[in-house]
């Protein structure tokens, strides 16, 4: 029986997603899949014959999510590259290799991230979450774009969040140099920029054919939540209607990720924000669906752009 892709919602798991779908002649590249989202994602793809590259700080825990995928699928194409999205210099030299090895690239997926952690900040000094969700994630796309662009089509798929309506990207102090630190307002800001940039990307990028769009997977219960405590969920949970909380599966929260990365009802489209495997509405007010206007804002996208080539320290000819 075929799968109805007008009636994905909430619900809808990976394996409806890619139903009916052959991914062999695919290469994917997914950052932070060493469990959780990533991993599901991963196995997802390599289910329908996809080739995947994963990255991981933990190459143990990666090894151990490749066998269980290769066991899953039989799709014994599966690499692991160490990565620390918190390392200009290492995502420099993971750019390098990349390049070396790889001609094409079909699908990016910019999954990795932290949430809502105690102030810190990364090797080069950014504020952890922005620096690791937003700068590293730019660094590492525009070094590997060149292999996107020159397989002529290509998707790029950033993660990002509900929690992006915490706040807006404060482009004259993204550092928390000259504000007080709020964890969730620190989270809401990388996640509003990884929004802005798949928006700028795809400015960028349609031209040759590569479309670029960021996600809301749900709330899902996986270690990106490790940092948090119960007056965390409490307090998240007091932001939102009674009942509208409801928890996914890790199936059904990387759905929408592989639908960016593979719904063929997605051609010819871009910049866009997605949620529950479908196209969000711009809405600055509900607190349950939808996409903030100055996340999707084509002015500040370019704005960001700019700020984080001059805060990485590298330009790029997209």
């Amino acid at each position: 029986m075929d799968i109805d892709r007008s009636a994905f919602g909430p619900d809808t798991t990976t394996d409806e997603v890619v139903d009916g779908l052959d991914l062999s002649d695919l290469s994917v590249l997914i950052t932070g899949a060493s469990g959780g989202l990533g991993a599901e994602t991963a196995r997802a793809l390599a289910s329908k014959g996809a080739s995947v590259v994963i990255t991981a700080r933990d190459l143990t825990k990666a090894s151990a999510a490749v066998d269980a995928i290769k066991a899953s699928t039989g799709n014994d194409d599966i690499e692991i590259e160490q990565l620390e999205l918190g390392s200009l210099a290492s995502i420099r030299g993971f750019g390098e290799r990349w390049v070396d090895g790889h001609e094409t690239l079909d699908i990016l997926i910019n999954n990795a991230g932290v949430m809502a952690c105690p102030q810190g900040t990364t090797d080069d000094g950014f504020e952890r979450q922005f620096g690791t969700n937003h700068l590293g994630h730019f660094l590492l796309t525009g070094l590997v774009a060149p292999t996107l662009v020159a397989n002529g089509s290509g998707r790029i798929v950033n993660l990002s969040s509900r929690g992006h309506q915490r706040d807006d990207v404060h482009l004259d102090d993204v550092n928390f140099e000259h504000r007080d630190y709020d964890k969730w307002a620190a989270y809401g800001q990388a996640k509003t920029a990884n929004v802005l940039h798949a928006v700028e990307l795809d400015r960028r990028l349609r031209d040759r054919n590569v479309r670029a769009f960021a996600v809301h997977p749900g709330t899902i219960m996986t270690d990106l939540s490790r940092h948090m405590q119960q007056q965390d969920f409490e307090a998240l949970q007091s932001r939102r209607p009674a009942g509208s909380m409801g928890l996914k599966s890790v199936a059904a929260g990387a759905a929408t990720t592989v639908y960016a990365a593979t719904a063929p009802e997605l051609d010819g489209m871009g910049g866009i924000y997605l949620e529950d495997c479908g196209i969000a509405p711009i809405d600055d007010d509900s607190q349950v669906s939808g996409v903030r206007s100055y996340a999707v804002d084509p002015e500040r996208a370019r704005q960001l752009w700019t700020l984080s080539e001059g805060l990485t320290g590298q330009t790029f000819d997209l």
